[in-house]
Order: C-alpha cells, then sequence, then structure tokens
C-alpha cells in the first residue's frame, strides 16, 4: 500500500469513529461472580488452613534436611529426625480437617436439596405427631366438659 491509500484509510476510519456516538463508560476492574461452590464452615477452613501451614513447615524443612545430609552438615541428623516427627505432625493435622468436618457436618445438618426424600419423610411425621396431639387435646377438653357441646348423648 502507498502513503496515500494508507491516508485514504486512516481518514475512513477516522469518519467511521466521528459518526459513532461518543460513549465513555467506566470499565470495573473486576466483576464479580457468583461462587462455583459454597463457602467452608469457620472450624473447618481454620482446620484447613492450619493443615496447609504444618504441611508447608514439613516440606521446608524436609529439604533442608535433604540438603544438609547432601552436604555432609552435623544438623543433617536433628533435621531428619525433626522432619519425621513433622511428618506424623502434618498427617495429623490432615485428619484434624477431616475429623472437624465430619463433626461439622453431623452437628449442623448436611446440605439438603428440597426433593430430598428424608426431609418430606420427618416432615409427614412431624404433621402426623402434630394431628394426633391436637386430637388429643381436643378429645380431653370433651372429656373435661362431660360431654357438653355434644348433639347427642350416649
Amino acid at each position: 500500500m502507498g502513503t496515500v491509500e494508507r491516508r485514504e484509510v486512516s481518514r475512513a476510519g477516522e469518519a467511521a469513529q466521528d459518526r459513532r456516538p461518543q460513549q465513555r463508560y467506566q470499565r470495573s476492574l473486576w466483576v464479580e461472580e457468583p461462587a462455583r461452590r459454597r463457602r467452608l464452615p469457620d472450624p473447618v477452613r481454620t482446620a484447613a488452613v492450619r493443615s496447609v501451614l504444618v504441611i508447608a513447615l514439613t516440606l521446608l524443612q524436609a529439604m533442608t534436611a535433604v540438603l544438609c545430609t547432601m552436604a555432609g552438615s552435623w544438623l543433617a541428623f536433628p533435621m531428619v529426625i525433626g522432619s519425621v516427627v513433622s511428618t506424623i505432625v502434618a498427617t495429623w493435622s490432615v485428619l484434624d480437617v477431616w475429623v472437624t468436618r465430619q463433626v461439622w457436618n453431623q452437628r449442623h445438618g448436611v446440605v439438603s436439596v428440597p426433593s430430598s426424600t428424608a426431609r418430606a419423610l420427618r416432615r409427614e411425621r412431624r404433621r402426623a405427631r402434630r394431628e394426633a396431639r391436637a386430637a388429643e387435646r381436643a378429645q380431653e377438653r370433651i372429656r373435661r366438659r362431660g360431654g357438653a357441646g355434644r348433639l347427642s348423648h350416649p
């Protein structure tokens, strides 16, 4: 393309921009999106963070033990012993996350959908018990009145 053609193309582009209404809008820095999964309960999240920190320290300690061993440092033996102990603690912390999650689910109930069969059955049983208690109270009221209010007496 020659310089004359380029000028014509750029002028055509400028003319197209002039015809467009000037719209200035502020773009936000980020767009909020709904979370894909529910947030972990606080106790479970705390245990998980603690576990990640312990695992990170364990890996760091194991790497230091390997490097000290390769360098022939006197610090190698204490670091290896510390790594073994730290591995046991890291395993314990992962189990703590699992147990905390199980306990939380047991105490606060699992998330159930409205079509849950168990929830519907519990609702039916509660409704039947409520109706039975109401009928029993009504019978007791009738007995206390001595039959008053009935249309016929036996």
